[in-house]
């Protein structure tokens, strides 16, 4: 027994809660500091680094897509890993290295230079950071595990609005490199003791079972609980079903529309005339509407089903891409902003779940580990198309046309993808 789990055992026998939400706590310190790479906080920096160094958009894309197919090359085995030794070492680990990043990216005086430092915060981002919060959720719960990613949606929520706030604030009384500065703080200060200390691989190993609230619950005979049956699928039995491919269709169309519209709307409604303040207003007030968003879609997932919100997260995100599209005025970038919270607040919440819910936890981070990289790849299409796109067409029209009607398509592959029938389902 490591030291985590031994003080996760000892801690679980004296809090009035269960352990399961400290192990909430412990993700949502690391989805707060993941922010510090997302394509929303870089899009902070796009400008003041690109008229510096005199990049073009399509040179600063690219190392959002480099990052991403790092990651995809990285996450079977740590997906592997997640499963056999748990997401605490993983998710302190990955905290430091995006720390150390953000260091170097402070540091940047060419594109060689913010192409490594940033390649490698985006890959801890996509991959270690991706899977180490997942299966720390969906190993803890079952009934509440809606419940609980709505919750690590909240967090990260926050710090999406927070972390593009806390750059453009240091780089306001500094310049871009205070930003980067400011960012790596963050990260060390609350990414790494949580999940270094107290971040145990399951509750089994501490004695408990997941949902312990569920048994305490008052039974009414006439709507009593079902018991919690779980599936258990190999990764060679999930990659026999057509869900798992439906769901992996789902993610090549709708994160290139997430990661576009997240790193250029800034730029893009800077260039429709609206002044940089109002623009990372309005992307960091998206923020706040995904946050409460994120845990009425997880309340949404206990009463009809995950594959349902991913539906009407992709369409969200389809209008959002259209409002956008014609912006002229605050108000429509704000509206814009809002519809994109929504839906990617959906997506986010009920992506983790979707998957544990068809596949079950046994074997989760393997599973995670395989279907992930096309969803990083994709992620990582969705920047350097709308650069390209915005080079050639010196705007941001074609690729927002492009995104609304892949969040579409997203949107119905999602309603196909219907839960796995039993384990060795055959397409």
């Amino acid at each position: 027994m490591n030291f985590s789990t031994r003080t996760a055992y000892h801690l679980s026998r004296r809090l009035p809660i269960f352990y399961g939400w400290v192990i909430v706590g412990c993700a949502g310190c690391a989805a707060f500091v993941r922010q510090g790479a997302a394509v929303a906080t870089l899009s902070v920096f796009v400008t003041p680094m690109s008229d510096e160094f005199g990049w073009s958009r399509t040179e600063f894309s690219g190392a959002v897509s480099l990052g991403g197919l790092l990651a995809a090359l990285t996450a079977p085995a740590i997906g592997v890993l997640a499963d056999r030794r748990g997401s605490g070492m993983i998710l302190s680990v990955a905290a430091l290295v995006l720390g150390t990043a953000a260091l170097a990216l402070s540091q940047t005086n060419s594109l060689i230079w913010f192409y490594i430092a940033f390649c490698i915060a985006r890959m801890t981002f996509a991959s270690p950071f991706d899977i180490g919060i997942s299966s720390a959720v969906a190993q803890w719960f079952v009934r509440l595990r809606g419940q609980a990613m709505s919750y690590i949606n909240v967090v990260f929520s926050i710090s999406l609005a927070m972390m593009p706030v806390i750059a453009y604030t240091a780089m306001s009384a500094g310049d871009w490199r205070d930003g980067w500065l400011t960012i790596a703080i963050v990260v060390f200060t609350i990414g790494v003791a949580p999940n270094l200390l107290l971040l145990a691989r399951r509750p089994e190993d501490i004695g408990l079972t997941p949902d312990p609230e569920s048994a305490r619950l008052p039974v009414d005979p006439e709507n009593a609980a079902a018991p919690i049956i779980e599936p258990s699928f190999t990764r060679a039995q999930a990659l026999r079903t057509p869900a798992l491919w439906f769901i992996m269709g789902f993610t090549v169309f709708i994160f290139p529309v997430q990661a576009g519209i997240s790193l250029h709307q800034i730029p893009h409604l800077v260039e429709r005339g609206l002044s940089p303040l109002v623009a990372v207003s309005a992307v960091s007030s998206q923020s706040i509407v995904g946050a409460v968003s994120g845990v009425a879609f997880g309340l949404f997932a206990r009463r009809y089903s995950a594959r349902l919100g991913l539906c009407i997260g992709a369409l969200a995100m389809s209008m959002s891409a259209l409002v956008l599209l014609n912006v002229d005025h605050a108000w429509q970038a704000f509206a814009a902003t809002s519809l994109f919270g929504f839906g990617i607040a959906g997506i986010l919440t009920l992506l983790p779940v979707i998957w544990a819910e068809y596949y079950g936890r046994a074997n989760f981070g393997a599973i995670r580990g395989v279907t992930l990289p096309v969803q990083v790849l994709a992620q990582a299409s969705g920047p350097l198309i709308a650069g390209v796109l915005r080079d050639w067409h010196n705007d941001y029209s074609l690729s927002l046309s492009l995104f609304a009607g892949f969040a579409i398509a997203a949107a119905g592959l999602a309603f196909l993808a219907r839960p796995p029938h039993s384990v060795g389902d055959t397409p």
